[in-house]
């Protein structure tokens, strides 16, 4: 597969220097919304009809296909990390990760399911207790359904659905460089299509789900704010103050937009990773202690026991409605999230290999939002069946935004931490918001992720918009139904995204293979080193310029030695030279993929044993070079610094080689 420039045929030439966007799907995407927006907030009555309706039909026709779906997204990743494919990297070959476990594990979590969380932490296991969608409610069987159908619904299911988004989108935009955009998955089934028509409904389909999905959150967010201000403040609970508080949230959000990830997304990642930790000791401590440990390890054993039955139960031996109101109105949520989850991780996982990312996508934040669940679930659990709270259980059932701080009345120090749960409902406001622009944004400006601060902040306010707009047409229902209705065509979306992704891989691995066990020229006499000399070379640490000195009077007339030559052979051979010093041969093969081989100087910290003053600018004095090479892949890890122009020659050779061997087991 070619390597692209990442704005490549995305972005629109010659526009105004305050616009970077991909005018189809920036334009379409806006208009489609907007037309949305207009249609909830003017026809209320007969959005919420549709909405009814089209909730209906999915749920009796098309369930079957979003539960085979999800199925199949969790085989998918999990088999990818144990394949032989989970030590490729998200990137070159050389790259290394951007953020530090820490910090990425912390953004993982905020914008995977923060909002969701604080709403359903409480509510979901109580509901289900008291509505289970079989069996008798309100008893021990009922309790330990509802722990198990909670992490169900919390579980590695949606983490899967955010990985398969992900990984195709790092794959394909940073090993690759391709557009970071969900068109570019599709690249090895339609190729340069992506650019086209294809490629804008594709982008134009993520972009839509991603606003719904995202304007769930924040209408799920907003309706807990308000009963956060109402049991602490007495501010009503309506939704006009649900509005106002959209407009007054989103303001802040765009303020962190416009700071930026590093800035902006990252830090307010890590307070809530602080207040959401903080939290969660503090109900393991004040509720039940032992109970809650104990529950944690058996409810996470029913949830693996049962998981193969739970991911294809469709209830179609008893029927109920239980199943589009809970289990499809999840998977519908979370592939509606996939594209803004899906590309928020692949911005921030850049460097880590396939296998690695699998792991800590799936069990990291899954590990934290079990033990929430039951520490939650089963502290409310526990009130109700065995201190007889049974008010919880009515509060929960008339009106579910209310059902947190009904349970921290019956905990020590109740306001204040109703106070800290209502800060973080809205620093994850802040995060789904931000993020979820920033990723709109990219995808309507073709892939770029330097586009102008007010792109980001329009998206910002977009969001804000339909999620006050889902709010009047309807309340919980719109935003359920919007969310189910909306993921439907990005479902078919993702499945061509695992296509295009293995298919890519595959070609990959054929590579890699035929790369270590081709046969090669041996090097020649010529190779032989004076052992002394060689020792030399070893401990030697030359400076920038004796290297670039040296790629240019050896390497760079190596390369246009052995380009001429290709060029005698009717070959399409070129060399060419970077502004650091690299140099490189290009060999084009027309339809086949290219060979591309290049020298460049590399820094490095020198070793302890000559570092006697760590000071900035003596370390940077202290610095040598090497001359490496890199090939399409990235970095090979060697360094030909003081190799002859002979052997130069010979590496070159050996690796088209190599690269000839690739072509011809593809053929």
């Amino acid at each position: 597969m070619a390597e692209h420039d990442g704005a490549n045929g995305t972005t629109s030439k010659g526009s105004p220097p305050w616009i970077q966007m991909n005018p189809p799907v920036f334009i379409v995407s806006a208009v489609l919304t907007l037309v949305f927006v207009l249609l909830a907030a003017v026809f209320t009555e007969t959005a919420g009809i549709l909405f009814d309706a089209v909730q209906g039909w999915i749920t009796d026709s098309a369930g079957w296909f979003y539960v085979l779906a999800v199925a199949g997204f969790i085989v998918f990743v999990i088999a990818l990390a144990l394949s032989g494919f989970g030590r490729i990297k998200l990137g070159p070959d050389h790259s290394e990760p951007d953020y530090s476990y820490g910090s990425w594990f912390a953004m993982l979590f905020s914008a995977g399911m923060g909002i969701g969380l604080m709403f359903f932490g409480v509510a979901e296991p109580v509901m289900h207790y008291v509505t289970p969608p079989v069996g008798d409610p309100e008893t021990v069987e009922a309790a330990r359904q509802s722990m198990r159908i909670t992490f169900f619904h919390w579980g590695v299911h949606a983490w899967a659905i955010y990985a398969v988004v992900a990984l195709a989108l790092a794959y394909f935009a940073f090993r690759h460089g391709l557009p970071l955009t969900i068109r570019s998955s599709l690249y090895p089934l339609i190729g340069e299509r992506i650019y086209g028509p294809i490629g804008h409904v594709v982008d134009i389909f993520a972009v839509l789900g991603t606003i719904f999905g995202v304007a769930t959150s924040l209408g799920f967010g907003v309706i807990q704010i308000n009963s956060g201000l109402e049991y602490l403040f007495g501010v009503p609970s309506t939704v006009t103050i649900q509005v106002i508080l959209i407009a007054a949230i989103t303001a802040i959000a765009t303020v962190s937009v416009a700071l930026g990830l590093d800035a902006g997304i990252r830090r307010i990642s890590l307070l809530n990773m602080i207040l959401a930790g903080g939290l969660l000791a503090f109900v393991l401590i004040a509720g039940p202690t032992v109970l809650l440990l104990q529950t944690l390890v058996q409810n996470t054993g029913n949830y693996v026991s049962n998981l193969f039955h739970m991911t294809f139960n469709l209830y179609a031996y008893e029927p109920t409605s239980w199943i589009g109101g809970w289990t499809l109105f999840y998977w519908g949520w979370w592939i509606a999230w996939a594209p803004f989850v899906g590309m928020f991780i692949a911005r921030v996982s850049r460097g880590r290999t396939i296998r690695e990312f699998v792991v800590g996508v799936l069990l990291v934040p899954l590990g934290f939002t079990l033990m929430w669940m039951t520490f939650f679930g089963n502290t409310a659990l526990h009130m109700i069946m065995v201190q007889g709270i049974t008010e919880l259980a009515d509060a929960v059932a008339a009106d579910t935004s209310v059902a947190l701080f009904q349970f921290f009345e019956h905990l020590p120090l109740s306001g204040l931490m109703a106070l800290i749960a209502t800060t973080l409902v809205v620093t994850f406001f802040v995060t789904s918001s931000d993020s979820g622009s920033l990723v709109v944004d990219i995808l309507t400006s073709g892939g770029r992720d330097d586009s102008r601060t007010w792109q980001r902040i329009f998206w910002a306010i977009v969001e804000g918009i339909v999620a006050a707009a889902l709010l009047i047409a309807g309340g919980l229902a719109a935003l359920q139904t919007a969310t189910i209705a909306s993921a439907l065509p990005f479902t078919i979306v993702m499945i061509l995204m695992c296509w295009g992704l293995l298919s890519a891989l595959r070609i990959e691995g054929v590579k890699r293979i035929s790369l270590r066990e081709a046969r090669v020229m041996p090097s020649g006499p010529h190779a032989a080193r004076n052992w002394r000399n060689r020792l030399h070379a070893m401990i030697h640490q030359p400076k920038r310029k004796e290297v670039l000195r040296y790629i240019s009077e050896s390497v760079k007339p190596a390369l246009t030695e052995v380009a001429h030559e290709l060029r005698k052979q009717n070959l399409a051979a070129e060399v060419g030279e970077g502004e650091d010093g690299r140099v490189w041969v290009e060999v084009r093969h027309g339809d086949e993929i290219d060979f591309f081989y290049s020298v460049r100087p590399r820094a490095y910290e020198p070793p302890t044993f000559v570092m006697r003053d760590t000071r900035d600018k003596r370390l940077e004095t202290l610095k040598y070079y090497r001359a490496e090479v890199h090939l399409k892949e990235g970095g090979q890890d060697y360094d030909v610094m003081g190799w002859a122009r002979e052997d130069v020659i010979n590496d070159v050779l050996e690796q088209y080689e190599r690269h000839m061997h690739f072509l011809a087991a593809m053929r």
